[in-house]
């Protein structure tokens, strides 16, 4: 009888071993994807004020400076939108790019309808 407890214990033992031991470790990520990442040299704003964007929302609209809505067009865009704005739904986002400005050091603001 103690015979088959050990037994029974002993693989339920190591599989919470491995588990704790994988489970814990973390990742890291190697040093082609770390230089990668330095060499972006490229402006992003995760989140913007309506300061920032409103010394860009105005007529005449400046230079290389494209403000896009991506929020769905017809429940959304067409209640209104700021005015110089384009609309370019996230959802066909790849099939529109080529209304974004070709020149890359243009400003691209995106606004959407938040956090669904």
């Amino acid at each position: 009888m103690i015979h088959c407890r050990k037994t029974f214990w002993l693989p339920i033992a190591i599989v919470l071993v491995m588990a704790l031991s994988f489970g814990c470790a973390t990742t890291q990520k190697a040093p082609e994807a770390a230089k990668v990442e330095k060499k972006a040299d490229w402006k992003f704003h995760s989140i913007v004020d309506v300061n920032f964007v409103k010394q860009y929302a105005k007529m005449p609209q400046p230079d290389n400076v494209l403000i896009v809505d991506s929020r769905p067009k017809r429940p959304k865009y067409d209640k209104g939108y700021i005015t110089m704005a384009i609309s370019i739904p996230f959802s066909k986002f790849d099939k529109m790019i080529d209304k974004l400005p070709e020149d890359k050091n243009a400003l691209l603001i995106f606004y959407c309808g938040g956090p669904t």
